[in-house]
Protein backbone atom coordinates (compact mmCIF):
# COMPACT_ATOMS: atom_id res chain seq x y z
CA UNK A 1 0.00 0.00 0.00
CA UNK A 2 1.55 3.17 -0.90
CA UNK A 3 0.63 6.07 1.24
CA UNK A 4 1.50 9.51 -0.32
CA UNK A 5 -1.04 11.82 0.27
CA UNK A 6 -0.03 12.89 3.90
CA UNK A 7 3.74 12.64 3.33
CA UNK A 8 4.81 14.88 0.58
CA UNK A 9 7.44 13.71 -1.39
CA UNK A 10 8.45 11.16 0.40
CA UNK A 11 6.29 7.82 -0.49
CA UNK A 12 6.55 4.97 1.96
CA UNK A 13 5.77 1.44 1.72
CA UNK A 14 4.21 -0.45 4.55
CA UNK A 15 6.57 -3.00 6.14
CA UNK A 16 3.69 -5.43 8.06
CA UNK A 17 1.19 -7.46 6.67
CA UNK A 18 -2.39 -7.85 8.18
CA UNK A 19 -5.93 -8.41 7.94
CA UNK A 20 -7.05 -6.16 5.32
CA UNK A 21 -4.09 -6.01 3.50
CA UNK A 22 -3.91 -6.78 -0.50
CA UNK A 23 -1.60 -7.30 -3.07
CA UNK A 24 1.77 -9.21 -4.42
CA UNK A 25 3.28 -9.75 -0.65
CA UNK A 26 0.00 -11.42 0.50
CA UNK A 27 0.20 -13.87 -2.46
CA UNK A 28 3.58 -14.43 -0.73
CA UNK A 29 2.56 -15.83 2.39
CA UNK A 30 -0.06 -17.46 0.76
CA UNK A 31 2.04 -19.25 -0.71
CA UNK A 32 4.24 -20.33 1.52
CA UNK A 33 1.97 -20.85 3.93
CA UNK A 34 0.22 -23.57 1.33
CA UNK A 35 3.23 -25.10 0.75
CA UNK A 36 3.49 -26.15 4.05
CA UNK A 37 0.44 -27.42 4.83
CA UNK A 38 -1.06 -23.96 6.99
CA UNK A 39 -3.10 -22.20 4.48
CA UNK A 40 -5.79 -24.06 1.80
CA UNK A 41 -7.42 -21.10 0.84
CA UNK A 42 -6.60 -19.23 -2.58
CA UNK A 43 -3.92 -17.65 -3.37
CA UNK A 44 -5.52 -14.16 -4.43
CA UNK A 45 -3.59 -11.39 -2.25
CA UNK A 46 -6.19 -10.71 -0.27
CA UNK A 47 -5.75 -10.71 3.89
CA UNK A 48 -8.93 -12.24 5.35
CA UNK A 49 -9.92 -14.62 8.37
CA UNK A 50 -8.62 -18.11 6.50
CA UNK A 51 -4.96 -15.69 5.75
CA UNK A 52 -5.40 -14.61 9.23
CA UNK A 53 -5.65 -18.14 11.25
CA UNK A 54 -3.07 -19.47 9.13
CA UNK A 55 -0.33 -17.12 9.72
CA UNK A 56 -1.51 -17.27 13.60
CA UNK A 57 -0.98 -21.77 13.22
CA UNK A 58 2.58 -20.75 11.64
CA UNK A 59 3.24 -18.50 14.27
CA UNK A 60 2.49 -20.78 17.15
CA UNK A 61 3.95 -24.02 15.90
CA UNK A 62 7.42 -21.68 15.01
CA UNK A 63 7.50 -20.23 18.41
CA UNK A 64 6.50 -16.87 17.53
CA UNK A 65 4.02 -14.16 18.95
CA UNK A 66 0.59 -15.18 17.93
CA UNK A 67 -0.85 -11.88 16.67
CA UNK A 68 -1.49 -12.76 12.89
CA UNK A 69 0.29 -9.96 11.94
CA UNK A 70 3.15 -10.56 9.45
CA UNK A 71 5.96 -8.42 10.69
CA UNK A 72 9.82 -8.90 10.38
CA UNK A 73 9.87 -12.06 12.45
CA UNK A 74 7.13 -13.76 11.15
CA UNK A 75 8.35 -12.61 7.41
CA UNK A 76 11.66 -14.26 8.44
CA UNK A 77 10.48 -17.30 9.54
CA UNK A 78 8.40 -17.23 6.30
CA UNK A 79 11.41 -16.70 3.93
CA UNK A 80 10.09 -13.72 2.28
CA UNK A 81 11.07 -9.77 2.68
CA UNK A 82 8.85 -6.71 3.57
CA UNK A 83 10.74 -3.70 1.97
CA UNK A 84 9.38 -0.81 1.00
CA UNK A 85 11.02 2.13 -1.43
CA UNK A 86 11.43 4.46 2.10
CA UNK A 87 10.07 4.62 5.62
CA UNK A 88 9.22 6.48 7.57
CA UNK A 89 8.93 6.44 11.72
CA UNK A 90 6.87 8.68 14.31
CA UNK A 91 8.68 8.55 17.92
CA UNK A 92 5.82 7.56 19.98
CA UNK A 93 6.55 7.78 23.96
CA UNK A 94 3.46 6.78 25.40
CA UNK A 95 3.14 3.39 23.27
CA UNK A 96 6.82 3.17 23.54
CA UNK A 97 9.67 2.39 20.11
CA UNK A 98 8.46 3.66 17.16
CA UNK A 99 5.35 3.43 14.97
CA UNK A 100 5.65 2.76 11.00
CA UNK A 101 3.92 4.21 8.39
CA UNK A 102 1.49 1.55 7.79
CA UNK A 103 1.13 1.79 11.60
CA UNK A 104 -0.04 5.25 11.42
CA UNK A 105 -2.54 4.18 8.32
CA UNK A 106 -4.03 1.57 9.83
CA UNK A 107 -4.55 3.55 13.46
CA UNK A 108 -6.05 6.05 11.06
CA UNK A 109 -8.57 3.62 9.52
CA UNK A 110 -9.84 2.60 12.20
CA UNK A 111 -10.34 6.34 14.26
CA UNK A 112 -12.18 6.96 10.61
CA UNK A 113 -14.42 3.70 11.05
CA UNK A 114 -15.37 3.92 14.65
CA UNK A 115 -15.34 7.98 15.22
CA UNK A 116 -16.94 9.65 12.13
CA UNK A 117 -19.14 12.44 12.97
CA UNK A 118 -16.90 12.84 16.50
CA UNK A 119 -15.64 15.61 17.87
CA UNK A 120 -11.49 15.85 16.88
CA UNK A 121 -11.01 15.21 20.22
CA UNK A 122 -13.17 12.12 20.41
CA UNK A 123 -11.17 10.42 17.33
CA UNK A 124 -7.73 11.28 19.11
CA UNK A 125 -9.63 9.63 22.29
CA UNK A 126 -10.27 6.14 19.90
CA UNK A 127 -6.49 6.34 18.95
CA UNK A 128 -5.59 6.57 22.19
CA UNK A 129 -6.92 3.38 23.31
CA UNK A 130 -5.82 1.04 20.64
CA UNK A 131 -2.30 2.72 22.45
CA UNK A 132 -2.82 2.15 26.00
CA UNK A 133 -3.87 -1.11 25.00
CA UNK A 134 -0.93 -1.87 23.30
CA UNK A 135 1.31 -0.83 26.45
CA UNK A 136 -1.29 -2.78 28.63
CA UNK A 137 -0.25 -7.04 29.35
CA UNK A 138 -3.89 -7.92 28.95
CA UNK A 139 -3.76 -7.36 25.34
CA UNK A 140 -1.42 -7.63 22.07
CA UNK A 141 1.85 -5.31 22.04
CA UNK A 142 1.43 -4.11 18.22
CA UNK A 143 -1.12 -1.65 16.89
CA UNK A 144 -2.00 -4.37 14.31
CA UNK A 145 -2.60 -6.56 16.95
CA UNK A 146 -4.65 -4.80 19.16
CA UNK A 147 -6.85 -3.80 16.00
CA UNK A 148 -7.72 -6.94 14.93
CA UNK A 149 -7.51 -8.94 17.75
CA UNK A 150 -10.81 -11.15 17.43
CA UNK A 151 -13.74 -9.26 18.35
CA UNK A 152 -11.86 -6.43 19.65
CA UNK A 153 -13.43 -3.97 17.67
CA UNK A 154 -17.06 -3.56 15.87
CA UNK A 155 -15.39 -1.71 12.32
CA UNK A 156 -13.15 -4.91 11.86
CA UNK A 157 -16.26 -7.34 11.75
CA UNK A 158 -18.05 -4.88 9.72
CA UNK A 159 -15.39 -4.27 7.11
CA UNK A 160 -15.39 -0.73 7.91
CA UNK A 161 -12.17 -0.70 8.71
CA UNK A 162 -10.91 -1.32 4.99
CA UNK A 163 -12.10 2.26 4.03
CA UNK A 164 -9.68 4.92 3.48
CA UNK A 165 -8.93 7.52 6.26
CA UNK A 166 -9.70 11.26 5.58
CA UNK A 167 -7.14 13.86 6.96
CA UNK A 168 -8.75 14.46 10.01
CA UNK A 169 -8.58 10.48 10.95
CA UNK A 170 -4.82 11.00 10.03
CA UNK A 171 -4.16 13.86 12.06
CA UNK A 172 -5.95 12.34 15.21
CA UNK A 173 -3.96 9.31 14.53
CA UNK A 174 -0.40 11.03 14.32
CA UNK A 175 -1.43 13.31 17.70
CA UNK A 176 -1.90 9.71 19.46
CA UNK A 177 1.03 8.40 18.43
CA UNK A 178 2.99 11.69 19.34
CA UNK A 179 1.39 11.20 22.90
CA UNK A 180 -2.12 13.15 22.99
CA UNK A 181 -4.11 11.01 25.36
CA UNK A 182 -7.56 12.79 25.77
CA UNK A 183 -9.11 9.48 27.79
CA UNK A 184 -6.22 9.56 30.50
CA UNK A 185 -5.54 5.73 30.29
CA UNK A 186 -8.80 4.38 28.82
CA UNK A 187 -8.55 0.54 27.65
CA UNK A 188 -12.31 0.55 26.45
CA UNK A 189 -14.85 2.95 24.93
CA UNK A 190 -18.63 2.24 23.91
CA UNK A 191 -21.49 4.29 22.78
CA UNK A 192 -24.22 4.13 25.51
CA UNK A 193 -26.76 4.15 22.33
CA UNK A 194 -25.37 1.38 20.35
CA UNK A 195 -23.03 -1.42 22.72
CA UNK A 196 -24.79 -4.54 22.99
CA UNK A 197 -22.62 -6.20 25.55
CA UNK A 198 -23.45 -6.23 29.09
CA UNK A 199 -20.63 -6.68 30.07
CA UNK A 200 -19.25 -3.23 28.67
CA UNK A 201 -21.75 -1.73 30.96
CA UNK A 202 -19.52 -2.72 34.06
CA UNK A 203 -16.96 -0.99 33.36
CA UNK A 204 -16.09 2.02 35.34
CA UNK A 205 -16.55 5.19 33.07
CA UNK A 206 -13.86 8.28 33.65
CA UNK A 207 -15.22 10.21 31.27
CA UNK A 208 -17.35 10.70 27.91
CA UNK A 209 -16.28 12.38 24.95
CA UNK A 210 -18.86 12.82 22.37
CA UNK A 211 -21.06 9.91 21.91
CA UNK A 212 -18.13 7.70 23.35
CA UNK A 213 -17.92 6.70 27.25
CA UNK A 214 -14.34 5.95 28.19
CA UNK A 215 -13.20 3.16 30.97
CA UNK A 216 -10.76 1.09 32.27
Amino acid sequence: MLIDHWKGQDAAVETILYWGSTGSKVMEVQRKLKQWGYYDGPIDGVYGPETFEAVKLFQRKNGLKVDGVVGPQTAAALGITLTGTATTSYQASRAGGTHSSGDLYLLARLVHAEARGEPYIGKVAVAAVVLNRVKHPSFPNTIAGVIYQPGAFTAVADGQINLAPDEESLRAARDALNGWDPTYGALYYYNPAKATSGWIWSRPVHIVIGNHRFAK
